[in-house]
């Protein structure tokens, strides 16, 4: 057997085990996954919205003349 030969069949044995387990953890993304399901959004819109934060600036003091 040649060099080329046993690197060929190594290669065959390589991709044969990539194939398997690209086939039993199945597709990459949201393919093949299910669906999420959705959350009510009912007891979001019931609840207040939060209060928006007081507009805060520079502190302003004043400094007596000398």
């Amino acid at each position: 057997m040649s060099s080329e030969s046993v690197g060929g069949i190594f290669g065959a044995i390589v991709a044969a085990v990539v194939l398997a387990v690209a086939v039993v953890f199945g597709p990459i993304g949201q393919y093949g996954k299910p669906a999420k399901p959705k959350a009510d959004a009912a007891p979001a819109a019931m609840a207040p919205a939060p209060a928006a934060p007081a507009p805060r600036g520079p502190v302003i003091r004043e400094v007596p003349n000398q």
